[in-house]
């Protein structure tokens, strides 16, 4: 009897201790080094398998690494291709599913291309330049890759410097500035140069500059014969007075000679052939001036005629254009009410949605960024955002989603996060329904009252959503409610909607923002007596314009 009553005793406590160490604790600060999140998935031809980045951090070094990883598309052999504290992206299949290109700066600190044989898992380096070059197209044969590099220029200065004496400590020279755009938002001033066209060849040398005028040069793709790229760039002489007229070109890689396939005032952009050779789908519109304008789709011949706007009765911007396998239709990505979903437009017109939920890729703020791409047999690979997780591995087979990763499971095993809760309220100015999120902090109690976070977003042209954001989770872990929100002048609820601050802001968006703390105050949970505002850039501009009011 006396050994039953010490087992039970024991029973019990071993109980407890399985308790407390199942017992989740909130977020940490720290946890941002233990966060990972997917990018770039690549599904490849046949649609079998994918290979996407798995994003990571250093605590040590405070910096951000990314290695490949290659997956079968039913989710089994998830392995990784590439290892260690570098940063691996972009990559991209060859036509046969043989060979992978991607960037690298593995190999030692500069950032080169490389292409990896799936064969042998050998990974060759092609480029060895000072300056790093964009992400690769493969040619139709597989044999070359098209990219764009920057180019530096020697520029010329008014200004006369004397040498300094050998071994004398002097302060910076001072900079000569002639050129409108000339600082960089998190880059400081821009180095003289542009971006240029190259090709190479698999087999490896040197790489060849395509193009030469002093402008930037898009990203290239091949034609169906490889004897040409097409492009999108800004070759106008005066780019001060035009700096959106873009339009899609085709350059001749036999002669060098360039032609404008697109003439209308307005950016192009973001050409994509089709599977037949006969199409290009790019994207753009016809520019009025406005703060802010839906982005269509187009098609077109492939000598520039016969041009349609596609998404003319969407009334939200279509971007990253990928072809159906027989071309006769274009996927697309756009942005509605807080989600990023993939669309399928028609010749005729007809628009549907195929895939929702695609996000994760900020982990900073709950900015909805998402990718995807197509397969030859029309399925889909993408990143799936969520407010409760950064962005995983999807795919779409026949219909049917399937959630391939869950990279973050190990750190919310054990650390809890708020609840995001979607909210609608109406302005008070004038009566427009505006969407926002809630996030109140672990463990939440609505019977307590919590002091409160009112989050703007940038841009002021963006758009959030039911993302995972670290900062807003930091917040939440510190006892605060939080409320983000996309006041007027957001994306993804029309164009009337986003340019409805055009010359007018910061106005009325501020009663949509208060109105919207009005709605949360409602709820009951709120110490009015506490409340706070923050955000970034026109983000900033609103709080600054807030704390100004009473």
């Amino acid at each position: 009897m006396k050994n039953r009553f010490l087992l039970l005793i024991a029973l019990v406590f071993f109980a407890q201790l399985e308790a407390q160490a199942q017992q989740k604790t909130n977020l940490q600060l720290t946890d941002l080094f233990d966060l990972e999140y997917i990018s770039d998935p690549q599904i490849s031809p046949d649609g079998s398998k994918v290979i996407y980045v798995r994003n990571f951090k250093d605590i040590m070094t405070d910096r951000d690494y990314g290695n490949l990883w290659m997956v079968n598309i039913d989710g089994t052999q998830n392995r990784p291709l590439t290892q260690g504290n570098q940063r691996d992206s972009d990559p991209v299949w060859s036509p046969d599913g043989s060979k992978v290109a991607y960037r690298s700066n593995g190999q030692d600190e500069k950032t080169k291309l490389f292409v990896l044989y799936l064969d042998t898992k050998i990974s060759v380096a092609l480029t060895n330049s000072a300056n790093t070059p964009g992400s690769p197209t493969w040619s139709p044969d597989g044999q070359s890759l098209a990219f764009t590099q920057f180019v530096p220029k020697a520029k010329k200065s008014i200004l006369s410097i004397p040498a300094k004496p050998e071994g004398a400590e002097w302060n910076a020279a001072p900079i000569f500035i002639d050129e409108m755009n000339y600082r960089g938002d998190g880059s400081g001033y821009l180095r003289s140069g542009k971006s240029q066209i190259f090709t190479i060849g698999i087999s490896g040398g040197t790489a060849r500059q395509r193009t030469f005028e002093d402008k930037n040069y898009g990203a290239p793709i091949w034609s169906e014969d490889g004897k040409s790229l097409f492009f999108s760039a800004n070759l106008n002489e005066d780019l001060i007075a035009q700096p959106n007229n873009s339009e899609i070109h085709q350059l001749n890689l036999t002669t060098g000679s360039i032609k404008a396939l697109t003439d209308r005032f307005g950016p192009d952009a973001n050409p994509m052939l089709s599977p037949d050779g006969q199409l290009i789908a790019y994207t753009g519109n016809d520019d009025t001036f406005q703060g802010y304008q839906v982005t269509n789709l187009y098609v077109m011949n492939v000598d520039g005629t016969g041009v349609k706007n596609l998404t003319a009765d969407l009334d939200r911007d279509a971007g990253n254009p990928q072809w159906e396998a027989n071309s006769k239709g274009i996927y697309f990505q756009y942005d509605e009410k807080g989600d990023t979903k993939i669309g399928h437009v028609a010749f005729t017109g007809k628009i549907r949605t195929v895939v929702e939920g695609l996000g994760g890729l900020d982990l900073g703020r709950p900015y909805n960024a998402g990718a995807y791409s197509v397969s030859n047999n029309n399925r889909f690979a993408y990143t799936l955002g969520g407010g409760d997780h950064p962005a995983d591995l999807a795919v779409w087979v026949d219909g049917n989603m399937k959630r391939i990763t869950a990279v973050n499971d190990d750190v919310f095993s054990y650390r809890e996060i708020g609840k995001v809760e979607e909210i609608w309220w109406k302005s008070s100015f004038d009566g427009i329904d505006v969407q926002g999120w809630i996030v109140t902090p672990p463990n939440f109690d609505p019977s307590k009252k919590y002091p409160m976070i009112l989050e703007i977003h940038g841009g002021p042209f963006a758009m959030y959503g039911n993302s995972f954001s670290y900062e807003v989770q930091a917040y939440a872990a510190a006892g605060y409610v939080v409320l983000y929100t996309n006041p007027r002048g957001s994306t993804g609820y029309g164009q009337d909607f986003g340019n409805s601050i055009h010359h007018d802001y910061p106005n009325h968006d501020y009663e949509d923002l208060i109105s919207g703390v009005d709605a949360v105050i409602a709820k009951g949970y709120i110490d009015t007596a506490n409340l706070f505002v923050t955000g970034g850039s026109g983000g900033g501009v609103l709080t600054a314009w807030i704390v100004g009011k009473t």
